[in-house]
């Protein structure tokens, strides 16, 4: 018996076999959810072909959450694939334009674009918790996938105002749904190597200090730990926790130096 048994999932966001994305679908499935997954333009069709890599190959959507149609669309689109209810929904979506916006040059970053990752990276979870909404209702989980944005990082730059600005937006969502007795809440992963770092330059500075100041250690080939906390928060075993950011990052967080 899982802990997600008779759950249903939507994980929006998975791109590549190696995201938390598809580690969360896969673990997910494992416990027992019925689980769908969404990804929109030229990446869905790679996202159609990791499914089938899945325990179970789920239903894949079609789904930009920039995309005011795709949105309103959303809660009759599940329902035209059997979803009645959705008990859990997981936001793996980030976006920012590597050239402009990461990498150094904080001061470099043009509006145009921060807007973009702002929109994407944050706007979205309430965007996308709000297309899910008419679905959700008591006992239902929203959680969603950050990068302590607490300090200032090498060369993430303006991603790290997006992350920020999504940490801020979950606490938002959390004390508007609770009284609807849904929770929001984020998982702060330390650095993993996915498609997303690969954008980011520099990132490598990040992975030498994780493996010098995690009491734990840190594994940044392993989405594991990462899916089992998301998990963990989709299912009932934390009823009365919402707005709460939970760190999977080897204990880096607790280290001052």
């Amino acid at each position: 018996m899982g802990i997600l048994d008779g759950k249903t999932v939507l994980v929006a966001g998975v791109t590549m076999d190696s995201s938390i994305g598809f580690a969360t679908a896969r673990f997910a499935q494992e416990q027992g959810a019925t689980v769908l997954i969404s990804n929109f333009g030229r990446a869905l069709g790679i996202t159609r072909r990791i499914a089938k890599r899945l325990p179970t190959e789920p239903v894949v959507l079609e789904l930009d959450v920039t995309d005011t149609g795709h949105l309103d669309g959303l809660a009759e689109t599940l329902r035209g694939h059997g979803v009645e209810r959705l008990d859990g929904l997981v936001h793996s979506i980030a976006y920012g334009n590597p050239e402009t916006l990461l990498g150094g040059d904080f001061t470099a970053g043009p509006w145009e674009d921060v807007a973009q990752a702002v929109q994407v990276s944050a706007y979205s979870l309430k965007s996308l918790t709000e297309a899910a909404r008419p679905l959700m209702g008591a006992g239902s989980s929203v959680v969603g996938l950050t990068f302590d944005a607490t300090v200032a990082w090498p060369a993430y730059d303006w991603m790290g105002v997006a992350k920020a600005a999504l940490e801020s937006t979950s606490r938002y969502l959390a004390r508007d749904l609770g009284r609807e007795g849904v929770r929001v809440n984020l998982v702060s992963a330390g650095p993993l190597k996915t498609l997303a770092a690969k954008a980011i330059p520099g990132f490598e500075k990040l992975e030498a200090t994780w493996d010098e100041r995690a009491p734990l250690g840190w594994d940044n080939g392993d989405q594991g730990p990462t899916a089992r906390a998301v998990c963990a928060l989709l299912s009932d075993l934390f009823p009365a926790t919402t707005g709460e950011i939970v760190h999977v990052d080897g204990g880096f967080h607790a280290i001052g130096a």
